[in-house]
């Protein structure tokens, strides 16, 4: 490598990283990984490494050859990252993951219970059968909820979503039991768009609540698919 080349390796890594920060702010792949509210903090510190990027410029870049490599296979990373943006399978996360969100949210089991049933997304659903779980509370109830579908081995499939404090590395899957339509093959990861009714099985000697759905509709992945 040319003493030009490596005297830019430094700066180039350093702006290779700002532009995938920035360019995951401005195209909105950062709703597939952040909540809304950290969206700011990526931004800005896109915009601070290409001013680091501009003022490493005029000084001497690493001399041995251990530190080159690193930045060399920084600007690499920050390549592909670029060139390949990361397209997470909500599904497969979920089915490695504690479906216990830690209580998030609970403190609104008031205002799902005021909500009539047919307005109430997945999540309040979900929120609501925990703080009430009596499954004849809400038997026959109008059902409309939106999700993924969560596939994992040796269960029947679930209509998901994932609860985040910050990002996908502290994601909780919360999902639904559905009794699917007879011949309907629910795909993993498959975004749906169910309507139907609650209903009440028996499960592991125990009556729980179960979404019973009559139409079932192939959704796109919403534009934020996380939820707080």
């Amino acid at each position: 490598m040319g003493e030009s080349a490596t005297a830019l390796i430094r700066p180039l890594a350093l702006a290779l990283w700002g532009s995938v920060l920035l360019s995951s702010s401005l195209s909105g792949r950062l709703d597939l990984l952040l909540r809304g509210a950290f969206h700011p903090l990526v931004g800005v510190s896109g915009v601070l490494l290409l001013a680091l990027a501009i003022q490493q410029a005029n000084r001497p870049s690493p001399s041995d050859r251990r530190s080159r490599r690193r930045w060399s296979l920084s600007c690499l990373l920050a390549l592909a990252v670029l060139l390949v943006p990361p397209n997470p399978s909500f599904s497969d996360l979920a089915a490695n993951r504690s479906g216990d969100p830690g209580g998030a949210g609970d403190q609104q089991t008031g205002l799902e219970f005021q909500l009539p049933p047919g307005q109430r997304s997945l999540t309040d659903w979900v929120r609501l059968l925990r703080s009430q779980p009596d499954p004849a509370l809400y038997a026959d109830d109008p059902v409309n909820i939106s999700g993924f579908v969560l596939a994992r081995p040796g269960e029947p499939a679930q209509l998901a979503r994932l609860l985040v404090r910050c990002c996908l590395a502290d994601a909780s899957p919360v999902g639904l039991p559905v009794r699917w339509p007879r011949g309907f093959r629910p795909q993993a990861d498959q975004w749906l768009a169910i309507r139907g009714r609650m209903g009440v099985e028996r499960h592991d000697g125990r009556w729980q609540s179960v979404v019973i759905a009559r139409q079932i509709r192939p959704i796109p992945r919403p534009p934020r698919p996380l939820e707080p």
